[in-house]
C-alpha cells in the first residue's frame, strides 16, 4: 500500500491524500489551497504530483468546504471519470459551493483585466481561472450521495462506511476496508472532526475499535477552545460595544457551518434576553443557500437547534434575518451607519462580499469585526487578526481603526482535548498514524500529544508531496 500526501501536511488546506492499494487508485478529498500569493502556484501543482488524473479508480470526500473539495473540477478537466462518493448533504452544498468557486474565480481574474487596462497595462501574465462556472457544473454529474452508515463497495477490494465528523452539516470521517494483496487492512480517515456538546449539529460519531492506518486532522492540536459560555460573553460585549458607540458589527464567517452556527448562538442570546432584538443580515448567496440546505436537513440538526428555529420563525419580531439576494441590496448596506450587523462570506477575508463591507467599516473606529473562525497564514484575516493597522483592499491601501475581536470559541474544529477525546476510542493504537491539516507547530504539537498522553510510537507528521509505502 502507498500514500501520497498531496496537499494539507504540515499545513491546513488542499486536503488530497492518494491511495493506492490492491491494484486500486483512489483520492480521500481534493482540496484548494487557499491563504496568500503562493495559493494559486499550489493549486496548479497540486495535481501533478506523480499520477494520471485519468487513473484514479474514484474519490472519496469527507465534506464540502472549498479546502477538501475545491479542486474536483480541475481534476474532471484534467481527465478524471470515476465516481465522487459523499453524503447527500455534502452533495447538495457542493451543488452551491463548487459554481461558486468557479465564479470567484472568474471575477477575480475579470478584476485584474480590468485593472490592468486602466492602467495601460499589457493583459498577459492574467492567470486564467482554475476552472470555469461550466467546467464546475461539469464535475457535479460525478457525485454520488451516500448515507451515514451504509457500506458501499467502491471498488472489489474496497469497502466505506461514512460516519458523522460533526463538523459541517453532512462531513464525515471515514472507515476504509481494504484488501493489501491478501491482507485485510482498515484504514480511518478523520477529515475534520467538530466538537462535542455545540449547537447546530451532532457530535461527532465514536471511532472504531482498530484500525491498521490513520490520519488525523491537527488544525488546533496545539491548543484548547474557549468553553462556550466564555465565547457568549464575548459575542454579547462585541455587540453591545458596538451598539453603544454607533457603529456596525461585520462578521466574515464562513458560509457553510459558521454563517448557520453564529445565526443559532445570535437567536439564542435573544431567546434568553442577554441580548436585545436584533436585526442580522447575512449577504452571501452561498450563505443563503447553504442556510436553505440546513433547514432541508432537520434529521442532522441537534434538538437544540430544532427548538430554535421554530421559536425564531414564532418570533420574528426579537430576532430579524435578512438574507440578503442581489448586488444592489448588498451595495446598500454600505450605506448603513450605524446598528447593522452583518455576516458575509468569505470567511478569511479573501474573496466575496466580506471584502466590500471591510473597505467600509475598517476605517471607522466606532465598528467591530468579529472573527469567528480559523485564519489561514498569508490571509487577510489573519492580518486583522495579528494586528495590522494598514491593509490593502481592491488594491487600496484602507487603515484599519475599527476593534477587532477575535472570538476562539466558535471553531468547527476539534481542540486538542476533542480530538484526544476521540482518539481514545481506539483500543489499541493504529499500526501508523499521520497527523495532517495543521499548520507546521500545530501538527508537531498534536504528534507529540499523542505520543505523550496516549502512549503512542508510530506517529508522525508528513510533508506535501512525500509518499509513503507501507
Amino acid at each position: 500500500m502507498r500514500l501520497g500526501f498531496l496537499g494539507a501536511a504540515g499545513e491546513v488546506t488542499g486536503s488530497c491524500t492518494l491511495v493506492e492499494v490492491g491494484g486500486v487508485r483512489f483520492l480521500v478529498d481534493c482540496g484548494m489551497f487557499q491563504g496568500g500569493p503562493e495559493a494559486r502556484a499550489k493549486n496548479l501543482q497540486a495535481l501533478n504530483f506523480g499520477f494520471d488524473a485519468r487513473q484514479i479508480d474514484f474519490v472519496l470526500l469527507t465534506h464540502a468546504h472549498i479546502d477538501h473539495s475545491g479542486l474536483l473540477p480541475r481534476l474532471a478537466v484534467l481527465g478524471f471519470r470515476g465516481p465522487v462518493y459523499a453524503t447527500g448533504a455534502t452533495v447538495d452544498l457542493l451543488e452551491v459551493l463548487l459554481p461558486d468557486s468557479a465564479h470567484i474565480q472568474e471575477k477575480e481574474v475579470e478584476w485584474q483585466l480590468r485593472h490592468r487596462h486602466r492602467r495601460g497595462s499589457s493583459e498577459r501574465g492574467v492567470a486564467a481561472p482554475l476552472y470555469t462556472v461550466a467546467q464546475a457544473l461539469s464535475a457535479l454529474q460525478l457525485l454520488r450521495p451516500v448515507a451515514y452508515g451504509k457500506t458501499i463497495s467502491a471498488a472489489p477490494t474496497v469497502k466505506v462506511r461514512f460516519h458523522d465528523a460533526g463538523h459541517i452539516l453532512g462531513s464525515a470521517w471515514l472507515e476504509v476496508d481494504v484488501d493489501d494483496d491478501g491482507r485485510a487492512r482498515k484504514l480511518v480517515f478523520s477529515g475534520d472532526l467538530g466538537m462535542f456538546d455545540r449547537p447546530v449539529l451532532n457530535d461527532p460519531e465514536k471511532v472504531v475499535a482498530q484500525a491498521d492506518l490513520l490520519l488525523i486532522e491537527s488544525t488546533y492540536g496545539n491548543r484548547t477552545h474557549r468553553p462556550l459560555p466564555e465565547t457568549e460573553d464575548e459575542i454579547v460585549d462585541a455587540v453591545e460595544r458596538t451598539r453603544a458607540t454607533h457603529g456596525n458589527l461585520i462578521i466574515p464567517a464562513f458560509a457553510v457551518g459558521r454563517t448557520q452556527e453564529i445565526i443559532c448562538i445570535l437567536a439564542d442570546l435573544v431567546q434568553r434576553k442577554r441580548l436585545s432584538p436584533l436585526k442580522v443580515y447575512v449577504d452571501s448567496p452561498m450563505a443563503n443557500s447553504a442556510s436553505r440546505i440546513t433547514l432541508d436537513h432537520p434529521e442532522l440538526l441537534d434538538t437544540q437547534a430544532n427548538e430554535l428555529i421554530a421559536w425564531v420563525r414564532a418570533h420574528p419580531e426579537q430576532m430579524k434575518i435578512e438574507f440578503v439576494a442581489d448586488v444592489e441590496h448588498s451595495k446598500a448596506l454600505n450605506e448603513i451607519r450605524s446598528g447593522a450587523v452583518i455576516i458575509s462570506a468569505s470567511g478569511m477575508c479573501e474573496a466575496g462580499r466580506i471584502k466590500y463591507h471591510l473597505r467600509e467599516n475598517l476605517p471607522r473606529s466606532e465598528c467591530s469585526i468579529l472573527i469567528a473562525g480559523f485564519q489561514a497564514a498569508g490571509t487577510l484575516g489573519r492580518r486583522l487578526v495579528d494586528g495590522a493597522r494598514l491593509v490593502h483592499l481592491f488594491g487600496q491601501p484602507v487603515p484599519v481603526r475599527a476593534r477587532i475581536y477575535t472570538v476562539g470559541g466558535l471553531s468547527a474544529h476539534a481542540d486538542q482535548a476533542s480530538l484526544l477525546a476521540w482518539l481514545r476510542g481506539f483500543k489499541t493504537p493504529p499500526r501508523q498514524t499521520f497527523v495532517m491539516h495543521g499548520e507546521a507547530l500545530a501538527a508537531a504539537a498534536f504528534a507529540q500529544a499523542i505520543g505523550e498522553q496516549l502512549g503512542w510510537t508510530a506517529v508522525r507528521v508528513p510533508q506535501r508531496g512525500e509518499y509513503v509505502t507501507l
